[in-house]
């Protein structure tokens, strides 16, 4: 798990990430060359909207309800200020920050999962592999090569389904096991309503389902040996009903995991602090306190403004990281200066 230490030096030749912005003018400069992807946070929406379509751009962007959530995200961050920050903090890793757990990457770009987890060990930081992925869980261990990388489940009803897809992130080197608490549903998300489109019902996504052994064992033997391949929208009903069957799982149920995953455990979607306490209790290692980004639950608190009182009730005895409404380097000073130790990003 990640904890705060002395900021090393860097070594010779290691990596100097202030440099970034004095090639950007160099480059502009000397050969004409304008950044590829703005530099305002601001302009970032606008800019993926223009090369993704509809519904790519919709699916990321968008927000539970009337979006309400993602604001409160983002009036949470602003309502707080930098003074004097504190030097640069450090982990185990090289930065605090972590490559959250994105779904469906290849509506995004064809280099999908796998390309992300590839530059993820080359720039050096954590890179957390969704349940979600268009990419299988061997296939990104594969491209991370030596690299640090976790695992997210979302966690299915089927025991032996989950054991199966706990087995196999450990046996391909996935370390921290993160269990998203807030997504046993699909939100009602009225940008993806408007275009009809969910990527999951055509097979996008539902790699980690289709390569895992036991859901196709179970799915051959119950549809006359058929596999996910001649079928993908049958197979891709089982999946999500596994998936996201609408029945939330109970403190008790996390005996299971703890069984079948020998490492550290981080639950993410905490927002409360009874429920950070009760993960204190369980034995759990880490919590992400975070709204899922203001996908699942229009009109949620907004995850910044209730950090400063989980770290304080448990900030001494396991973890805390954090996501949602994170946009610019700032946001994330504030966050670590708020008690994370360490911060998500994504979208």
């Amino acid at each position: 798990m990640p904890r705060v230490q002395e900021h090393p030096e860097h070594p010779e030749g290691g990596r100097k990430y202030g440099a970034h912005q004095m090639e950007i003018y160099r480059d502009g400069i000397l050969h004409n060359r304008l950044p590829t992807v703005t530099c305002d946070s601001n302009k970032l929406e606008a800019q993926a909207k223009k090369f993704l379509g509809a519904r790519s751009f919709n699916y990321v962007a968008g927000g539970a309800g009337e979006r309400a959530t993602m604001d409160a995200n983002r009036l949470a961050f602003r309502q707080w200020k930098v003074e004097a920050p504190d030097p640069l903090l450090a982990t185990t890793f090289e930065s605090p920050l972590l490559i959250a757990p994105v779904g469906v990457q290849t509506i995004f770009h064809h280099d999908k999962e796998t390309g992300m987890a590839e530059i993820a060990t080359e720039i050096g930081l954590p890179y957390i592999l969704s349940t979600a992925a268009s990419s299988s869980i061997e296939e990104v261990a594969k491209a991370n090569g030596d690299g640090a990388r976790w695992f997210q489940l979302y966690w299915p009803q089927d025991n032996e389904i989950t054991k199966s897809l706990l087995h196999r992130a450990k046996s391909n080197g996935y370390k921290v096991l993160i269990v998203t608490l807030d997504t046993w549903a699909l939100a009602w998300r009225p940008a993806d309503l408007d275009n009809a489109y969910v990527p999951f019902a055509s097979g996008i996504g539902d790699q980690t389902g289709f390569s895992d052994p036991v859901f196709r064992a179970k799915f051959a033997a119950k549809h006359d040996n058929k596999t996910p391949e001649d079928d993908i929208f049958l197979a891709s009903r089982e999946w999500e009903a596994d998936v996201f069957s609408g029945a939330a799982h109970t403190w008790e149920e996390l005996e299971l995991i703890k069984q079948a995953w020998d490492g550290p455990i981080v639950l993410k979607g905490i927002q409360h602090v009874e429920d950070a306490k009760k993960a204190v209790e369980m034995g759990i290692q880490g919590i992400v306190v975070s709204n899922h980004g203001g996908r699942q639950l229009d009109g949620a608190i907004g995850s910044l403004e209730v950090l400063p009182e989980i770290v304080e009730a448990v900030g001494d005895k396991l973890t805390v990281l954090f996501d949602s409404g994170v946009r610019t380097g700032v946001d994330v000073i504030k966050a670590l200066c708020l008690g994370a130790k360490g911060v998500l990003i994504g979208r």
